[in-house]
């Protein structure tokens, strides 16, 4: 499943990563894989920003802000039965 293009905040600084590999345990869309002893960025555009990749890494190498965007707008449209809002948009309503 692919999010909405070019707007995840996902960051991950390689410089920091040891290769563990926690990342692709946690991750429930396989945004990461493991190659050459460093995780790698696989689609970006796949991150539904729970923030589980984040929470695990020991090493601060992957950062994202988890309940914001438009992944959670789509979840929030789902649960409330409403238009996706990640406020965002012109006067802060629909989606990206």
């Amino acid at each position: 499943m692919r999010y909405l293009s070019g707007v995840s905040t996902l960051q991950y600084d390689s410089n920091r990563c040891t290769g563990c590999g926690m990342c692709t345990e946690v991750c429930p869309h396989g945004v990461f894989i493991v190659a050459n002893a460093k995780a790698l960025v696989t689609d970006s555009d796949r991150c539904m920003e729970c923030g589980a990749c984040e929470n695990n890494c020991a090493f601060d190498a992957i950062r994202v802000s988890s309940g914001v965007g438009c992944a959670a707008a789509i979840i929030n449209g789902m649960i409330t039965g409403g238009e996706p809002s990640c406020d965002c948009g012109p006067k802060g309503g629909a989606c990206c």
